[in-house]
């Protein structure tokens, strides 16, 4: 009885699930080999793709902008996770944590607007610049400023993730280390990141996966004219001019590959240190 609740409990996210992932999944996979010219199933849509400087374009900046902002995010989020782990339990830590917790909800058009009167043409940081005679070196309109927002809202979401790992990290290690004449060189390099690294592995793909598929606040803050691939398919799907939908699948397929093989790796370095710790 108690399983067979269990299993009714579980129903509405099985529903909910298969929903909107699976089956959205599988009309993407249907559609992206369907070419509308000929109708017919094909490779037509991705021969497009990667015959298209423009959608090889997309794919390159979006790859450029995710693996940049997650290993800066990831970066930053470690120091900033173990900086709250050391001062917890105390009253800063908390409240840095639940200050933390509420600008990772930061992001989307709010986060883009936020960032334009603060950086943008006529900013408060740049006004200020311009009057104190320096030029602005920051355009938030510019590839460094889009990377800005993209590790802006990739470190809370890094810190959130990371600081209960390192729970992991025992005091007695430490001391055992220091008896046998270890250094804290030696301790991060043979104790504490061999224990962080699993952790670190699946912080890193939950970030890429969350500034590849990055959308609203992009468009934003360029109009959809910054050529990545969330913006591309968004194009293509509700465009007055380019509407495409089976070519916009092919993409959304390239992204969910890009993704999918994101996750192999770090999968397959994360299982290889635990067998090597085992």
């Amino acid at each position: 009885m108690q399983r067979l609740f269990a299993f009714l409990s579980l129903m509405p996210f099985f529903i909910f699930f298969i929903c909107f992932m699976v089956l959205p999944l599988i009309w993407i996979i249907i559609n992206a080999f369907y070419i509308e010219d000929d109708e017919a199933y094909g490779l037509g849509n991705f021969i497009i793709v990667f015959e298209s400087r423009f959608y090889m374009q997309s794919i390159m900046q979006s790859l450029s902008i995710t693996f940049f902002s997650s290993i800066i995010g990831l970066v930053f989020g470690t120091i900033a996770s173990y900086s709250l782990y050391v001062l917890n339990p105390c009253k800063i830590s908390k409240l840095l944590f639940s200050f933390n917790a509420m600008i990772s909800n930061f992001s989307g058009v709010p986060l883009a607007f936020a960032f334009i009167i603060v950086l943008g043409t006529h900013g408060v940081f740049n006004v200020l610049l311009k009057n104190i005679g320096i030029e602005p070196f920051i355009d938030v309109y510019s590839n460094i400023g889009i990377n800005i927002i993209y590790i802006y809202f990739q470190i809370p979401l890094a810190i959130l993730l990371l600081f209960p790992a390192f729970k992991n990290l025992e005091h007695s290690h430490k001391q055992a280390l220091h008896l046998l004449g270890g250094n804290i060189f030696d301790y991060w390099l043979k104790i504490g990141i061999p224990l962080l690294i699993p952790a670190l592995c699946g912080v890193f793909v939950i970030l890429f996966a969350n500034a590849l598929g990055a959308y609203a606040s992009i468009y934003a803050l360029s109009n959809g004219n910054y050529n990545i691939l969330p913006i591309r398919i968004a194009s293509l799907i509700a465009g007055d001019i380019n509407l495409n939908p089976y070519l916009a699948s092919a993409l959304s397929l390239i992204l969910v590959a890009l993704m999918l093989v994101i996750t192999v790796i770090a999968n397959f370095i994360s299982k290889k240190y635990n067998f090597k710790e085992a």
